[in-house]
């Protein structure tokens, strides 16, 4: 895939480092100094209602101040890159462990990492995950709630006859979806394209204020400047559901035993700009841990690529993703190996399709790790041999068959005739295959002991 992109020559692939987005955003956030963060937690709300003694809520002047240097942030184009670790790491200990939790558009992916002092560097302590609970979830909400108003068949109608106007309506909601906050007592409206009114009413028969009284959706109103207007209760409606899904994930992560004891939870990402987020993780999950937001939020994962670009060895151990491994024959054991795997080669019996596990999912791994293995082919005289890499999502495999298992890779490689000195067809060759894991990419090579020749590849993650 590097080099169809032509990002990369065919003689030099380590041009192009392919760095991980948590990850990413997990080591700049490890560079943060004070100025750079906003802080959730430093005005904590009892029971979630309390109010300051002017009359307003604790967190209206935060949220405000949060979305002012958000703003400020985003017109900002300074990107230093600090030696050491920020001023957020001058009190940590070996064994500290905080969450980043990148809120996209489309999805929500966490990692869980170790701050290893003195050095400073990395360690994965759970798989990176993620769920389909992005931003763009408000705005499925919002086009559930127009089919629920004005009905699917004529919302699917307009989107596919006049998709400019439907364009220009989703760019409307968007930006007001930006502008929600939570505790807002008066509403947001959101103007609806005049082919949008025109289409309905020769459609159906009727206005669009029409529809919206029969629909009896008391949370949507038709205000007199021809607008759909949205109360605060119907941006939590449509809110809601997206922003629980991002709880309920990270709340279940953190159960898992890997990741008791954590101290911080970064939000990044362009979705951790929204107060109705901010505030709802901060409900549920502040007394838990520090909810921090980096200032140049957006920019988070592009500068954190910045610094692993710098120094890819920042990150020093990962959990492994899946489980890999390579597919090959073994002797067929009666009452072991089901009769449908028998293969006769030559005399001898074999048992097809075995995969052989190099790591398995979520085992914890090094920078540089590297595992290896020894073969020989099947059949004496064998000119080559292919070695396919298999990959599952568990670690319950047996066979390159078992449902779950795919080919991720292959690497073949070219045997000479028989050396000088040895007789062809008896003496078996040893071929030596390896996979390098812990960095972003499986690096995988195979050697013909004999002849030394050399093989090597790296599995593709895009295309699979």
């Amino acid at each position: 895939v590097k080099q169809l992109a032509e990002l990369v020559s065919h003689d030099s692939p380590e041009q192009l480092l392919i760095a991980l987005e948590p990850e990413a955003a997990s080591i700049y956030c490890r560079k943060l100094r004070l100025h750079q963060v906003i802080d959730l937690s430093l005005r904590p709300m009892s029971n979630g209602f309390s109010l300051e003694s002017d009359g307003s809520r604790p967190f209206d002047s935060s949220f405000r101040q949060a979305r002012e240097q958000l703003r400020k942030a985003r017109h900002s184009r300074t990107f230093l890159v600090e030696s050491g670790t920020g001023e957020f790491w001058s009190e940590m200990q070996t064994g500290d462990r905080y969450i980043v939790a990148d809120c996209g558009g489309g999805t929500v992916d966490l990692t869980v990492h170790q701050i290893e002092q003195p050095q400073g560097t990395l360690k994965e302590l759970y798989k990176a995950s993620g769920g389909p609970y992005g931003a763009v979830g408000v705005d499925l909400a919002f086009e559930a709630m127009l089919c629920q108003i004005f009905g699917e068949d004529f919302i699917d109608s307009f989107k596919a006859k006049r998709p400019a106007a439907w364009v220009d309506l989703t760019i409307a909601f968007e930006a007001r979806k930006r502008t929600a906050t939570p505790g807002r007592s008066n509403g947001l409206n959101i103007s609806l394209p005049f082919s949008f009114i025109d289409y309905y009413k020769r459609h159906r028969g009727q206005s669009v204020e029409t529809a919206l009284r029969k629909s009896n959706m008391n949370i949507v109103k038709w205000s007199s400047q021809g607008m759909l207007r949205l109360t605060a209760e119907a941006m939590n409606e449509l809110f809601q559901p997206t922003i629980n899904n991002i709880i309920k994930h990270i709340e279940e992560l953190m159960k898992k035993q890997e990741v008791q004891g954590v101290r911080f939870l970064f939000l990044v990402g362009g979705f951790a700009e929204s107060p109705m987020l901010q505030q709802a993780v901060q409900n549920a999950l502040g007394q838990t841990c520090r909810i921090i937001i980096p200032q140049d939020v957006g920019l988070t994962i592009l500068k954190g690529a910045v610094l692993f670009g710098l120094d890819p060895t920042v990150v020093r151990v990962r959990r492994c993703p899946l489980t890999y491994g390579v597919g090959v024959l073994n002797r067929f054991v009666e009452g072991r190996h089901p009769r449908d795997k028998l293969l006769v080669k030559e005399g001898r019996e074999w048992c097809t399709d075995i995969l052989d596990r190099f790591v398995s999912v979520d085992q914890s791994v090094a920078l540089g790790e590297v595992v290896r293995r020894s073969y020989t082919p099947a059949r004496t005289g064998q000119r080559k041999i292919i070695i396919n890499i298999y990959c599952s999502a568990t670690d319950d495999v047996v066979y390159i068959s078992d449902p779950g298992v795919r080919k991720c890779g292959a690497i073949t490689l070219d045997l000479p005739e028989a050396l000088p000195g040895t007789v062809a067809g008896v003496e078996r060759r040893e071929i030596r295959a390896t996979m390098q894991f812990g960095d972003t990419e499986i690096k995988v090579m195979a050697v013909d002991v004999a002849s030394e020749r050399t093989v090597r590849a790296t599995i593709d993650f895009l295309s699979n």
